[in-house]
């Protein structure tokens, strides 16, 4: 039996770019402290997602390098792996993105988002046209970001199918007004966001671990479901911290995934 330590960064929403990648670098070095080999990071979480209806700064391209470089000094002092939640500018327009970090500071690339929510449409025009599954020691997983994790099953299986042991999800989810507070998680009167947390994790038997940041009335939060579909754990609503969770990897098969006769992208 073969296990492995994940830590998902429930922490709080970042109030400026700058305290993004203060908040990051202390996550990555507590995560080290608990004995994680790989911390996720929320949907954006440097510089911070950029909300719909609100304004927010221009894209900073040298920004974006210096906390990228700041965020692998980290990892590599802490000696984890890393998924940072992040964006970037391509050419083809501003882009939400997950950079994987190897444990030595390199970059192991990148998993850009390929299905974004129409309301991220005048705000994220770029869309990521390729996916990969990364390695963290004995450790295969892949990434899906927020919207394409929620309602594209596809991109899960592709990554369990392709070995992913588990499959993290960074997405971003704060309150809305009138909208529902849960306190439990895939409470039924809630929306169908964390039922499909424990759907993409038992339709391909792999985990499936879900991280959002942390945030008064958010209808969801960070949670791991194991490959049968069943609750691991979940972070209390609202509160600050890591979550940690012991994975064992032999139950992570991917046989349904495998099974599925539908080409999965």
């Amino acid at each position: 039996m073969s296990i492995v330590r994940i830590a998902l960064a429930n922490i709080r929403v970042p109030a400026t770019p700058k305290e993004s990648v203060r908040l990051a670098t202390s996550a990555v070095a507590e995560a080290s402290r608990q004995g994680a080999l790989v911390i996720c990071f929320p949907e954006c979480f440097v510089p911070g997602y950029r909300w719909p209806g609100t304004t927010a700064l221009s894209p900073d391209p040298v920004f974006l390098e210096q906390a990228w470089a700041d965020v692998a000094a980290a990892a590599k002092a802490a000696h984890i792996t890393v998924v940072l939640g992040t964006e970037r500018v391509t050419e083809r327009g501003l882009q939400i993105t997950a950079c994987v970090i190897n444990p030595d500071g390199t970059i192991a690339g990148w998993q850009d988002k390929g299905q974004i929510d129409p309301s991220e449409e005048t705000i994220y025009p770029a869309l990521g046209t390729e996916r990969r599954v990364f390695t963290a020691g004995p450790l295969t997983f892949g990434v899906v970001i927020c919207h394409e994790g929620w309602r594209y099953p596809e991109t899960v299986r592709w990554a369990a199918r392709r070995g992913a042991q588990v499959v993290f999800h960074p997405h971003a989810h704060v309150a809305e007004p009138g909208s529902y507070r849960p306190s439990t998680f895939a409470d039924p009167a809630n929306t169908f966001h964390e039922k499909a947390v424990m759907c993409r994790a038992a339709e391909n038997t792999c985990y499936f671990a879900s991280v959002n940041c942390a945030s008064e009335g958010s209808g969801t939060t960070s949670a791991v479901a194991r490959p049968d579909g069943t609750l691991q754990c979940f972070q209390p609503y609202g509160q600050e911290g890591l979550l940690v969770a012991d994975l064992d990897l032999s139950a992570a098969t991917g046989l349904l995934a495998s099974r599925c006769r539908t080409s999965p992208m």
